[in-house]
């Protein structure tokens, strides 16, 4: 690991020991493992958020929250990167666009509220 950077499960290793797909044999099985890779995605998202804020501090004005070039190569490299996972191309350009949309409120917020104290 190179200095400045940090492992995403650096903390606190992956789940542990949860069945693929193909060996689950119930029901309890499935949700198990949905559970757990849902708490993974809690951390990621937390830690992604980390970033949000952080560039809500170097940004200068609320317009630039939004960059539409931006966004849309984003998702298109995500929708890609989504098919060669195995991901359905459209559930993840969902799932990211609420997320990016999500993201641009925040940025636009905090960064108002820290011109308005000016």
């Amino acid at each position: 690991m190179t200095a400045g950077r940090f492992s995403v499960f650096a903390k606190q290793e992956r789940m542990t020991d949860i069945k693929r797909p193909a060996d689950c044999q119930t029901k309890a099985d499935i949700r198990t493992a949905i559970d757990a890779l849902d708490q993974d995605l809690l951390k990621l998202f937390a830690q992604r958020q980390g970033y949000v804020r952080r560039m809500a501090e170097l940004k200068q004005h609320p317009d630039e929250a939004f960059d539409h070039d931006r966004i849309e190569t984003m998702v298109a490299a995500l929708k890609h990167r989504a098919e060669d996972l195995g991901l359905e191309a459209d559930q993840a350009e969902q799932v990211w666009r609420v997320l990016i949309d999500w993201n641009v409120a925040y940025e636009k917020r905090t960064i108002a509220a820290r011109l308005a104290k000016k």
